[in-house]
């Protein structure tokens, strides 16, 4: 039995060419003599589709297209996702097609996922198929975390699902199908979607074990690809590769970045270019994900920037290649606190007139997006935004959040990465004290923890739910624990304003972590 894997990047609610991607590997597979061929989960009309999946125009043409899919489907069996309507509600299926014609739907029961909750009605699980006499146990997505509920009658496990990429993520699923070949003795076939969502990534991945526990197949990581596994051969194991976890995200930032700008129709990006590590971090990736010819960068000092930042900023864009311009502040900030002082009187310099800087650059910023009809990106990173470090309609600018779900320490390791053959970054940017330069002489860790201290406390707090208590057990100051703990719970406001922010962790604030405003209990 020969089962082909179509890995491939779908675009929401994109049926004609998401039908043509299809069509073409029904094709290939035919061509290779394939038996049968699987897509992903919610091929057909591309995932994670939110209210569209309510919308019953929106079902009709998933059906429409599932049924001229099936009239290519000659001597070859398909099972590829899309939703369908049922008893009044959306379920999430995988279609079985068999001499063009569908001739069944196996649902997903579990939804574990926030963005499927709401959607998504849960329906009955796994089933068996007879497919070239072999009974191959259908599973849709999470549902293979069931194990105790299928597999122990069939020859074959076979799971599509459209399973999105979080740090650790692909190696953690590599040793869960492992384990679960193993334990059950019988080969598993999982075949994952890639590409991007706005700010959803789906790494692919796609993989096959034989009974035994062994690799036999692994395609590409954040790329589309196609293979063909005869199950019946003796198929070369495959050793799987060491996942670094910073070259994943590297990947994982650049096709989410790629995908927003390709499926939104968007060319050109700017941004400001500080001299600090978060924008070098930004400006890098996007002139190697667009090109330097569509990245603008302008570099805005004011009295309290250093010579320095100015000078790596201005290198920096030069090695790039990107285009900047030089537009100090200082007189449009003295202009305003001119305008302010019947108001503020004499009274002393304070956050307000740090924000006013802050505040300037984004509307720069928003200026050239307006003008030119670059896309403005974000630059703030997570260690920021959890404790507001960030002034809300300055540096929360953007359409688009690329490193805002990265420690500040995971920003450096992503510096030093795309720094590994060259020095694309200065390594000055790198190796200083961040410093948000608004006033003079300032460092972060005036005002923050230092940031591997901060960051696994926020770690601590945000990815594993831990309370104040079971971090100060854990060795940390209490003192300092209490105020990160506050700093975090003050600023729920400014992240409810946030624009997207590309996903790669289990614990994205607005979507995995929501918070009320108003939370008087401190958790």
């Amino acid at each position: 039995m020969k089962i082909a894997l179509a890995q491939l990047n779908y675009t929401i609610g994109a049926f004609e060419s998401n039908k043509d991607k299809i069509i073409r590997s029904i094709n290939k597979a035919k061509a290779q003599k394939a038996d049968l061929l699987l897509f992903a989960e919610q091929a057909i009309c591309g995932t994670p589709a939110y209210d569209l999946l309510n919308k019953v125009t929106f079902l009709d043409l998933c059906m429409d297209v599932l049924d001229e899919i099936a009239s290519c489907c000659d001597n070859l069996s398909v099972l590829i996702g899309l939703p369908i309507q049922h008893n009044n509600r959306t379920i999430s299926t995988a279609a079985l097609i068999q001499d063009r014609k569908v001739v069944r739907f196996v649902g997903r029961r579990t939804i574990l996922w926030r963005d499927d909750e709401g959607y998504i009605t849960p329906s009955a699980g796994c089933e068996y198929v007879k497919i070239c006499g072999r009974k191959v146990a259908v599973v849709v997505n999470e549902d293979i975390l069931s194990e105790q509920e299928y597999g122990d009658y069939a020859d074959i496990i076979v799971n599509i699902s459209a399973s999105h990429y979080s740090r650790g993520i692909v190696e953690k699923r590599y040793e869960f199908l492992r384990r679960l070949a193993y334990t059950k003795g019988k080969p598993v076939v999982f075949l994952n979607q890639v590409g991007a969502q706005t700010d959803v990534i789906f790494d692919g991945s796609s993989a096959v074990f034989d009974g035994k526990g062994k690799a036999i197949a692994l395609l590409k990581n954040f790329e589309e690809d196609f293979q063909v596994v005869d199950m019946d051969a003796s198929e070369p194991r495959v050793e799987i590769p060491y996942q670094d976890k910073t070259a994943n995200v590297y990947h994982a930032i650049k096709l989410g970045l790629a995908d927003y700008f390709a499926k939104n129709g968007f060319r050109q990006a700017c941004l400001g270019l500080s001299g600090g590590i978060d924008s070098a971090v930004v400006a890098a990736l996007a002139t190697e994900v667009l090109g330097p010819s569509n990245v603008k960068v302008l570099l805005m000092p004011s009295q309290f920037s250093s010579d320095h930042s100015v000078e790596d900023a201005r290198q920096m864009a030069e090695t790039l290649g990107i285009e900047y311009d030089i537009v100090p502040i200082t007189e449009t900030y003295t202009a305003v606190i001119n305008a302010l002082h019947p108001i503020f009187g004499e009274l002393p310099f304070s956050v307000a007139e740090e924000n006013i800087q802050a505040r300037i650059r984004g509307l720069l910023m928003m200026a050239i997006s307006n003008k030119f009809g670059h896309i403005l990106l974000n630059t703030s990173n997570k260690s920021e935004v959890a404790v507001g470090y960030g002034t809300l309609y300055g540096d929360t600018n953007g359409a688009l959040s690329v490193i805002g779900d990265l420690y500040k320490s995971e920003v450096f390791d992503l510096a030093r990465y795309i720094n590994r053959d060259s020095e694309i970054i200065p390594e000055n940017i790198i190796h200083k004290a961040p410093s948000a330069e608004l006033r003079p002489n300032q460092r972060d860790d005036q005002s923050l923890p230092p940031y591997d201290v901060l960051d696994a406390i926020l770690y601590r707090m945000i990815e594993e739910g831990q309370h104040r208590e079971e971090i100060i057990n854990a060795g940390f100051d209490a003192e300092v624990v209490y105020k990160v703990y506050g700093m975090v719970l003050r600023n729920e406001h400014k992240r409810y304003q946030l624009c997207p922010v590309l996903r790669l962790s289990t614990r994205i604030f607005g979507k995995d972590r929501v918070m009320p405003l108003t939370n008087r209990y401190g958790y």
